[in-house]
């Protein structure tokens, strides 16, 4: 596992203006991508150094048992630099994998040195099929303290824009959790400085995230 430093880095450059009404979500996540994919990787190693910093210093996982992250691709900003450290204190590591039915949705599978992974339809990275079948291995969503998402884009009002799948946004909407709301994880999202814009736009089944983490600062939205 990757050790963990406690560097702080600045901004790798300034946020975008807000989108203009004709732009759409489709050209806004293209433009994103292509920002976070321009990263160097020492700059990408920054962040992900500066993250681990950001979330340890604000305290945000704290008193957590059962954290999920993701695999990254595509230019994300990488979670995994904090598996060693939440393993180290006995928390348990879970990271998604599709949901194998009709309806799009996320299953969480403990992450392990045994865990095998293998590429999904869309090319990413999840616990092999027997593994992640396996109910031992398995958490439900609600079941978990803390959740870091991805991010294509994100504002500080906590408005998140995704690869436009709805995974997450199914997962943890506000249906499925209604009357047991209180039990819905903390959902943080992850994403380089270079990914906020003004002000996102949102559609009513997105999921409004608890707090933003870049390299180099916490947004907690009002």
């Amino acid at each position: 596992m990757a050790r963990i430093h406690s560097s702080v880095v600045s901004p790798v450059c300034p946020s975008i203006p807000t989108p203009s009404c004709a732009q759409s979500r489709a050209s806004l996540r293209r433009e994103l991508r292509q920002r976070r994919r321009h990263l160097t990787s020492r700059q990408q190693r920054q962040a992900a150094r500066g993250m681990v910093t950001q979330l340890l210093r604000h305290g945000a996982l704290r008193r957590a048992q059962r954290v999920a992250l993701y695999l990254p691709a595509d230019g994300e900003l990488d979670p995994m630099p904090l598996v060693h450290w939440l393993q180290r204190f006995n928390i348990s590591v879970y990271v998604p994998v599709l949901r194998p039915s009709v309806t799009p949705g996320l299953w969480f599978i403990k992450l392990t040195p045994h865990t095998r992974l293998t590429r999904n339809r869309f090319g990413l990275l999840e616990p092999v099929l027997p593994h992640h079948a396996c109910r031992a291995h398995r958490c439900s969503a609600w079941a978990l303290d803390i959740v870091l998402m991805p991010l294509v884009g994100f504002d500080a009002q906590g408005a998140r824009l995704g690869m436009g799948g709805g995974f997450y946004d199914r997962t943890f909407s506000r249906a499925r959790y209604g009357e047991r709301a209180f039990k819905r994880p903390r959902l943080i999202g992850l994403a380089h400085d270079v990914q906020e814009v003004a002000a996102l736009p949102t559609e009513a089944w997105d999921v409004p995230l608890d707090m933003i983490v870049t390299g180099t600062r916490c947004l907690s939205p009002q």
